[in-house]
């Protein structure tokens, strides 16, 4: 039977430290955050979940949650406020609160917040064939270069594709990420 996590407290936020289960609020979990490039609230700790990938996205608009790209495996996306932009496999989707988004392995996509207010986003992704250096690919398109959201060049390498923008640095909860 697993045993609770301890749930450690760090200037950027809560972190849970081993294996386990354990409750963690988001306005008290760790975040990363970088000027234009939103905000994720991390629940994991060490070690890092090894079946799934679980995030809250806050964007303002016109922020973009990643650069345009595809992985091995599946994620999925459910927008819980405001306003978004899909980018998938070339095309533009406008999404709102309750909208959900399926990609299955190899989808091309980026969302990108929208309308007048900050989105939020639950981005849940597999970590089965995702991870190492198979994990997946940035490649180049025109609809998300128009958002900032594409690479000029394709690559597998992540610090590559974001070397042009700001690096989302830790943090603790700012208010306004979280609708109250």
């Amino acid at each position: 039977m697993p045993d609770e996590a301890k749930l450690e407290p760090t200037e950027h936020g809560t972190t849970p430290k081993g294996e386990g289960w354990f409750v963690l609020n988001a306005r008290d979990a760790r975040w990363r955050s970088a000027e234009g490039r939103g905000a994720y609230c991390v629940f994991e700790g060490e070690p890092e979940f090894p079946q799934l990938g679980m995030h809250l996205v806050a964007l303002a608009p016109g922020e973009a949650m990643a650069m345009y790209h595809w992985e091995a495996d599946q994620e999925d996306f459910l927008v819980l406020s405001g306003e978004a932009l899909l980018i998938v496999e070339g095309e533009e989707r406008p999404l709102r609160q309750w909208d959900f988004v399926h990609c299955p392995p190899e989808t091309k996509h980026v969302i990108v917040g929208a309308g007048t207010g900050r989105c939020l986003i639950v981005a849940v992704g597999a970590r089965f064939e995702s991870t190492g250096p198979n994990w997946g690919g940035y490649t180049v398109d025109k609809t998300a270069l128009r958002h900032n959201a594409s690479v000029e060049e394709p690559t597998t390498d992540p610090h590559e594709a974001y070397a042009r923008v700001p690096h989302r640095q830790p943090s603790a909860y700012r208010e306004g990420w979280l609708p109250d």
